[in-house]
């Protein structure tokens, strides 16, 4: 059975080939990455180009941002293996060497002229406003701001991942988590550090009441999606229920020239893989589909409903 492909990054995924023939090298510097982190790359430049486009950025600002999300952890790749892809919590020790691809990814682009310019998406995108991020603890008044908008797709990305989201059903719970992030709490910090601390959390609200938008934009993108296969689903059933009045209508025949014909008629509409023995079959599991598919689009709407709220807040 045919089932819709839905992306969860929208209609509008960004690709090489979308961006300017200047940005080609920078990219494929992804290439040596592995395949998780390189996904997890291009999800959050994704995120991040959208979040700059409704920020209404300039072009360059948003061009510049959008690679510098490319490249923001490119330093994994002198990450061990045995830690960057490890299922289970790290430990301290381990979380300290996973701490490194920051600096390591700075170094790497400022020895290379061409990466040189975004070299602080690596550096940056894990300082935290409140003075509590790594790898040098700065506050929101020495974090670019291109880095706070990666800093806030990165996080949402990798629990969009670690969560296995197949659809935005539920993810009004992701945004919540992030909107804690966003609020100050005072925790046993230096004292130079709580002024800071008592007017900041981790990350720039206004950004992630942008990244609210972008999540309700591809949730309305999914809710079309479904739609579009509803109207497939209900296609098909219409379709399988002319092929059952056409077995009716040879079943009450009493020709058998008028039985042929209309068994003629039921061929003519199976489709691949149907036949006068599973049809039926079939016609049912379409109809549970589109039960499904309905309870999704109703689900989806609710999750808009949500994220409204939240975004309130």
């Amino acid at each position: 059975m045919f089932t819709p492909d839905i992306d969860f990054y929208s209609p509008t995924n960004l690709k090489a080939y979308n961006l300017d023939q200047a940005m080609r090298y920078q990219l494929n510097m992804l290439e040596n990455l592995d395949p998780f982190t390189r996904k997890h790359s291009e999800n959050v430049a994704n995120l991040t180009c959208r979040m700059c486009e409704y920020l209404h950025a300039k072009k360059l600002f948003t061009i510049h941002a959008t690679i510098c999300a490319y490249l923001h952890d490119i330093g994994k790749i002198f990450i061990p293996p045995e830690i960057l892809n490890k299922p289970t919590m790290l430990t301290d020790a381990e979380f300290e060497i996973m701490k490194t691809h920051t600096t390591i990814g700075y170094n790497m682009c400022m020895k290379d002229l061409k990466l040189r310019p975004y070299a602080g998406g690596a550096l940056y995108h894990h300082e935290c406003l409140n003075g509590t991020g790594y790898p040098n603890g700065l506050t929101k008044k020495d974090i670019p701001f291109y880095a706070q908008i990666i800093h806030i797709a990165d996080v949402y990305d990798a629990i969009v991942t670690k969560r296995q989201y197949k659809t935005h059903i539920n993810i009004s719970e992701t945004l919540r988590l992030l909107l804690k992030d966003a609020e100050p709490s005072v925790q046993s910090l230096a004292l130079d550090t709580l002024s800071t601390q008592s007017k900041y959390g981790k990350i720039n609200i206004k950004v992630l009441r942008i990244l609210f938008k972008v999540v309700i934009d591809d949730t309305y993108y999914e809710i079309s999606c479904t739609l579009e296969y509803i109207k497939y689903l209900q296609d098909q059933i219409k379709r399988l229920n002319k092929i059952y009045k056409y077995e009716m209508k040879a079943n009450n025949a009493k020709k058998d020239s008028d039985k042929e014909y209309y068994r003629e008629c039921m061929r003519l509409l199976f489709d691949q893989g149907e036949n006068f023995e599973n049809y039926h079959h079939i016609e049912y599991e379409y109809e549970e589909a589109l039960k499904t598919r309905k309870e999704v689009v109703n689900k989806l709407y609710r999750e808009i409903d949500i994220i409204k709220h939240l975004e309130k807040q």
